[in-house]
């Protein structure tokens, strides 16, 4: 206990003394049980009163880097401990102030210090008179606004000094700056890891709540969740979330209740704008996420319609139990890996059927059941029915839900009612325009039925809200612009290494470019990220022999193989391998047999549809058949 022992003095705060040398906290006299980390970081602390002292800092004194442990878990145990043997709470702190992503900083007042006893036992105390702590530079300049904003309200309210200097001296001229705003992942507070689960999921509520205001723009989920647990700066965050606003806070669910402590921040010049601690029963939970964001929506000013304000002010109650099985879902359906099985998906469809039994009026349980049953990799026909019933309930109870309208869209477009699938995907982004997937949705439909410059649009709309997402190699390639695609698959690749469908989506790419080293590369690790690792090094023999024709004829073999057994159905696939190979007989007899089989209400494919035969790049040599011509005809798309 090297840095505790060294300590010159006692020193004293509140009802406690701390004895540095001896390594004891008492409080009024009586010794308080304390491990020697949550001393070390006290005594820091109360050397350096009023100031911040860094993560970093506290590393370096208390886990040097020989030491093996997990320093954050290490440092919010040890400051937990700290709290409790103080009676202090993070979210009205007395003593120690958290600076969230940056340190801790010593709040509280000294009463006095004793100088150290000699070993003889002779040395006397040292009274000194009481002592407030030196206020830090933000607290110091938070004061002297506050005096001559009271001076000049006063002037204001005599007609002495016009309002805009009234504005300017609040701070308002930074905030009315803030036209996009990111959500950073909420601090889970608990100290148990089980409940991150509960974090993430009001994190994502927040999200929800915001981004659907029109005028602000909102990261999504997917990008913010990159920054959990980090140390970068909030300035460096902003600048790579392209947005001038962020709202950090902690969650802390105890029994049947819930705080939420959220602040807002003017990224630019780190200046906190607004912190609010909320402190609600969990069954009013979604009401307090929008309290949050109609508060939020206040500081900043943005345009708020009168249909988004009475979005805001409007919610209702929701049991704790059917809260939690929603929350549980969403937290697996959120896992759920591309390319992988469909275990998460099915267990979150568990959790959403029992919030749904739990409380039968809860329309984004509904929805989010809806989102199971289209997130699997091989829906069937039942799936889709189960898809539609339960988006027609969530949109009798809440006809403003962005994400059931977006989903209503895939119905619809299994259906070839093309004109309503549209529909329903422009009102998915009318609700809801800071929706990346809404975006996406739309911009897919306006490719598959071969509106490529309209589509690029929502993919840079979509890229704009999920900056830390790949939306435009698609879009890109589309176009002919395949270096760029694929550079920008790459980079999604160099986070998401084990997802099947990027790998699947890159090897087509290199295909059209004629790259076809890189085809059989990317083809052999989605074959076996996809389950099948089998089919691997045949493709790299037939390419070995036979290049990239013999490689494709096996991988059609194994296709036709894999429909035989019923193992999988995907006969747009087959047209695709088929066209490639300038067998366009086998590519029509696919075709056709994709035509029969979704006319009479099957869905159970992996190839998404009868929607892409007018923008799928594979099918350009058939442009010109007038049996091509005559299928989009019989589907309903234009030719």
């Amino acid at each position: 206990m090297a840095g505790v022992h060294s300590a010159r003095a006692t020193i004293r705060f509140g009802v406690f003394e701390a004895d540095f040398r001896a390594g004891e906290l008492r409080k009024r006299g009586v010794k308080v049980k304390l491990q020697e980390q949550p001393l070390q970081i006290l005594q820091m602390l109360v050397e350096h009163p009023g100031e911040v002292v860094t993560r970093d800092e506290l590393q370096h004194k208390i886990w040097p880097a020989d030491t093996f442990v997990d320093f954050e878990q290490g440092l919010y145990n040890a400051v937990r401990r700290l709290r409790e043997a103080l009676g202090d709470r993070a979210e009205t702190p007395r003593y120690i102030e958290t600076l969230p992503r940056r340190g801790y900083r010593f709040i509280g007042t000294v009463t006095g210090i004793a100088s150290p006893t000699p070993a003889d036992g002779s040395g006397t105390i040292v009274e000194f008179p009481s002592v407030t702590l030196r206020p830090s530079s933000r607290n110091l300049r938070f004061g002297i606004l506050i005096g001559v904003a009271s001076t000049a309200l006063l002037l204001v309210m005599l007609g002495l000094m016009p309002t805009k200097w009234w504005a300017r001296l609040r701070g308002r001229g930074d905030v009315s700056q803030i036209r996009s705003i990111a959500v950073l992942p909420l601090h889970n507070l608990s100290g148990d890891p089980t409940q991150e689960y509960f974090a993430d999921a009001m994190t994502e509520e927040l999200i929800t709540e915001l981004s659907r205001i029109r005028a602000l723009k909102v990261i999504s989920r997917t990008s913010v969740m990159r920054f959990k647990k980090t140390d970068k700066p909030l300035a460096q965050i902003a600048r790579e979330l392209g947005v001038d606003g962020i709202v950090e806070g902690s969650v802390l669910r105890s029994g049947d209740r819930l705080r939420i402590t959220a602040q807002l921040i003017y990224a630019p010049k780190d200046t906190n704008l607004w912190a609010q601690t909320y402190d609600r029963s969990l069954q009013d939970t979604m009401t307090l996420q929008r309290e949050v964001a109609a508060a939020i929506a206040g500081e900043i000013r943005t345009q708020v319609t009168p249909e988004e304000q009475a979005r805001l002010h409007t919610s209702r109650p929701i049991t704790f139990r059917a809260l939690d099985a929603y929350l549980q879902g969403t937290y697996h359906l959120n896992k759920k890996g591309r390319g992988s099985g469909d275990e998460e998906k099915a267990r979150a469809a568990r959790y959403f059927q029992d919030a749904i039994a739990e409380d039968p009026g809860f329309a984004p349980a509904y929805v989010a059941l809806a989102r199971t049953h289209e997130a699997l990799l091989l829906p069937s026909t039942e799936d889709h029915a189960a898809m539609k019933i339960a988006l027609e309930k969530a949109l009798l109870l809440d006809p403003g839900s962005s994400e059931a309208h977006t989903l209503l869209g895939v119905v619809r477009c299994d259906e070839w009612n093309w004109s309503a699938a549209e529909e329903e995907y422009r009102r998915g982004v009318e609700l809801n325009p800071n929706s990346a997937d809404a975006r996406l949705y739309l911009a897919w439909f306006l490719e598959g039925t071969g509106r490529l410059f309209e589509a690029l649009k929502e993919y840079e709309r979509a890229q704009e809200v999920d900056p830390e997402e790949d939306h435009l190699s698609e879009g890109l390639a589309a176009q002919g612009k395949y270096d760029q695609a694929i550079e920008l698959k790459l980079l999604a690749l160099q986070s998401h290494p084990d997802d099947g469908y990027l790998h699947y989506e890159l090897g087509d790419m290199y295909a059209w470019k004629g790259d076809y080293k890189g085809w059989l590369q990317e083809q052999q690790r989605s074959v076996i990220l996809f389950g099948s690792p089998e089919l691997a090094a045949p493709l790299g023999d037939a390419f070995a022999k036979a290049g990239y024709r013999g490689a494709m004829q096996v991988l059609v073999a194994d296709l036709e193989r894999f429909q035989a057994e019923g193992r999988i159905y995907m006969p747009l696939r087959l047209a695709e391998v088929y066209t490639a190979l300038r067998n366009e007989e086998r590519a029509f007899y696919w075709l056709e047999n994709a035509y029969d089989h979704y006319r009479q209400g099957y869905s159970d494919s992996a190839d998404g549809g009868m929607m892409w035969l007018k923008g799928d790049h594979w099918f350009a040599p058939l442009r010109s058949d007038k049996r091509f011509n005559d299928l989009l005809r019989r589907v309903g798309l234009p030719q």
